[in-house]
């Protein structure tokens, strides 16, 4: 039987395999890579198979036929147990446990390591390697690593890592991790993770990921993270990800999130999602974006964005805009627009646009407006709709088809008497106001 480390999708799936914690699981063989279950005896090698960005680790113990692979420490078993979820900084710790089970002083220059009272210093071939009290400090051949009183930093060939007093630094080949007091960075080869006190970082091959005090901060490959203070930043490979004081921005591959102060950003692969302060932006394949009162989100093409209060909304051709009142919401062709009291709507040809103020398509769509003083526009072929209220209950209504002689095209129009009348391209009519 063996300890190892196992990585899942958020939804605690594995190749297919749907796992709960606590329970036990068996397959009929096992080969490395091929079939059984598998997870990692080294804590970081899970991060080749199952980056930050998008996954969840646990403790599990493996029993049975095992089969290990050549290339890392991936193993793969016919029993397995899973155990309890592990934070990055639990992987850290775990890591440095490994490592320093596994390693010994005989082969290091005393030139090369310094030590505090009760420190543990190792360096290989050209590295160098300082602890503080109670530290712990390991370098591969070129590397370099430097931890604080009761801190712990591990690198391996040509690596740097840094970690401040009680904190955990972890870097592979080239890669650069540093960690004030009490945080964590890992990173893999090639990669950089940087993070203030009590923070967390995870930077995946070639990823750089950045945390402010008690931050955390992931990226897959080639990904990039940053979060500000009490931050929370997670990107997936070649994603980017950014977050300000106590913001949360997630992105999947090629994605890019950013939120602003106590916002919250997220984006699907290939998404793009933008929230201001205390806005909220969700972006989805293809894009999704939401942001939050006076936030401002913007969808692609088959996207669709969502504003708050004072917000703003675009989406492109088929895609869906909706601004709260007083808020401004735009679609493509074929999109649907709509926006709450005194809010405008806009869609392009063949589009719906809906709003308790000023609704407008193109040809052919369909532009509906329903409050006091509203005023809808279309495009030839177009259907004018106007609800016109009393308070909030319905006084009078008109439908029209924009024909060219009767209804004019691109023409603003609001309803007087119950009938259609021309009017001017301006804000809605003051009047509406009074009336709420």
């Amino acid at each position: 039987m063996i300890k190892s480390y196992k990585g899942l999708n958020k939804d605690m799936t594995c190749r297919g395999k749907k796992y709960e914690e606590g329970k036990d699981y068996e397959e009929p063989k096992a080969k490395a890579r091929n079939w059984g279950m598998h997870a990692c005896e080294y804590p970081l090698d899970i991060f080749t198979y199952y980056p930050p960005s998008e996954s969840v680790y646990h403790e599990v113990t493996q029993d049975g036929e095992l089969s290990h692979n050549a290339g890392d420490t991936n193993v793969a078993s016919t029993r397995m147990h899973i155990g309890a979820r592990l934070s990055i900084r639990d992987l850290a710790e775990a890591a440095v446990e490994y490592i320093r089970a596994r390693t010994t002083t005989e082969h290091t220059d005393p030139k090369m390591a310094t030590v505090g009272e009760h420190g543990a210093a190792i360096t290989g071939q050209d590295g160098a390697a300082a602890a503080g009290n109670y530290g712990s400090a390991a370098a591969g051949d070129k590397g370099s690593a430097t931890a604080g009183y009761m801190g712990a930093a591990t690198v391996g060939g040509s690596g740097s890592a840094t970690a401040g007093d009680k904190g955990v630094a972890l870097a592979g080949d080239y890669g650069a991790a540093t960690a004030g007091d009490h945080g964590a960075a890992i990173v893999s080869n090639y990669g950089a993770a940087t993070v203030g006190d009590c923070g967390a970082a995870a930077a995946g091959a070639f990823g750089a990921a950045t945390a402010g005090v008690s931050g955390s901060a992931a990226a897959g490959d080639k990904g990039s993270a940053n979060a500000g203070n009490y931050g929370s930043a997670t990107a997936g490979d070649f994603g980017a990800a950014t977050a300000g004081y106590s913001g949360s921005a997630a992105v999947g591959d090629k994605g890019a999130a950013t939120a602003g102060e106590r916002g919250t950003a997220a984006a699907g692969d290939n998404g793009v999602a933008a929230a201001g302060n205390y806005g909220s932006a969700e972006a989805g394949y293809y894009g999704i974006a939401a942001a939050g009162n006076y936030g401002s989100a913007t969808a692609g093409n088959f996207g669709a964005a969502t504003a708050g209060l004072n917000g703003a909304a675009a989406a492109g051709d088929m895609g869906s805009a909706t601004a709260g009142d007083h808020g401004t919401a735009t679609a493509g062709c074929n999109g649907n627009a709509t926006a709450g009291d005194y809010g405008t709507a806009t869609a392009g040809e063949n589009g719906a646009a809906t709003s308790r103020g000023r609704s407008e398509t193109g040809r052919n769509g369909l532009s509906v407006a329903r409050g006091v003083g509203c005023r809808v526009k279309g495009g030839m072929g177009a259907i004018l709709v106007i609800g016109e209220e009393a308070g909030y209950d319905l006084a009078a209504w008109k439908a029209a088809v924009v024909d060219g002689e009767t209804i004019k095209p691109d023409t603003w129009y609001e309803l007087k008497d119950g009938e259609f009348a021309e009017c001017e391209d301006d804000s809605v009519d003051e009047k509406a106001k009074s009336h709420r």
